[in-house]
């Protein structure tokens, strides 16, 4: 797939993390073609050099590479049923975080209009997303994830193949387990060293590059001390959905996870107070010396 020759890259969704998609799908050469129900969200897509569709049979008319990033299940059936319609051969590569039942379901419908579904969620937050910085979790059939793989490298700094179709959405939560923990964890530091007196900036400079470091520390940490918690790089709201599928998904199997079920009750403390608020919030939660 060069990136001089190959049609336009479509786009489905195009809130905090199919925008930042779609822009660095520009600066990686590539055209695209984006659709999302809000029309203001097409409207930064045009304004950032992109093509603003009228549909979602539009953008799958225009792209042999079509990307989707959606809030929920539902959305997923929605597009995928304008998808069916549109009978021609495309690799539709879904980057939510949704369930895999829904998504084995859309694979399966759109096999019958002679398009591949791929399950490839993202590792990362939005303000990741800006800069490149996120992993894609690539599962389903390998040949057409290969032929993904520039795509994948305008937009993400690795795409490991991971396997059979639903690979992807295990490891991914998985992962966000380890977001809920390390967030809640790095809130609780913060918050201590808070209590103690300490410059936060300080701390922040001599934990984060020693055995305590972590990701979470590097993101949310400085969110944490400053306590501005808009704009999210994930809303509260948006990531009690995500919550809702660890907690199914750990169920199911039978699996023991008393950390992860110990920070539910903080999230949803901070939900409860601003749900557009990023999930760094929980640090007000434990700041106040309750839980």
């Amino acid at each position: 797939m060069s990136q001089n020759s190959s049609p336009p890259v479509g786009v489905v969704g195009l809130g905090i993390m199919g925008l930042a998609i779609a822009r660095n799908l520009m600066k990686g050469g590539f055209d695209v073609v984006g659709f999302d129900v809000d029309s203001t969200r097409t409207a930064a897509l045009s304004s950032a050099g992109g093509t603003a569709a009228r549909s979602v049979a539009a953008v799958a008319e225009a792209c042999g590479v079509i990307l989707t990033s959606l809030p929920s299940d539902a959305a997923l059936a929605e597009v995928v049923g304008e998808l069916g319609r549109v009978r021609r051969k495309a690799i539709v590569v879904e980057l939510s975080t949704l369930a895999l039942d829904s998504k084995s379901a859309a694979r399966e419908r759109l096999a019958t209009s002679k398009m591949t579904l791929l399950d490839c969620p993202i590792s990362g937050t939005g303000a990741q997303a800006v800069n490149r910085d996120l992993v894609v979790f690539a599962s389903g059939d390998e040949s057409a994830v290969k032929q993904c793989a520039p795509v994948f490298a305008a937009f993400a700094k690795a795409h490991p193949y991971v396997g059979p179709f639903g690979n992807g959405m295990k490891l991914k939560l998985i992962a966000n387990l380890l977001v809920a923990i390390h967030n809640v964890s790095t809130a609780e530091a913060v918050a201590l060293g808070r209590r103690a007196g300490l410059d936060l900036d300080v701390l922040l400079k001599v934990i984060g590059p020693g055995a305590g470091g972590s990701r979470m520390l590097d993101i949310r940490g400085p969110i944490m001390v400053r306590g501005d918690y808009e704009p999210a790089t994930m809303k509260l709201d948006v990531w009690q959905k995500d919550m809702d599928l660890i907690a199914n998904f750990a169920a199911a199997l039978g699996a023991n996870t008393p950390l992860f079920n110990a920070t539910k009750s903080l999230y949803a403390e901070a939900t409860a107070e601003g749900g557009t608020r990023d999930t760094a919030a929980v640090h007000d939660v434990l700041a106040r010396g309750r839980s």
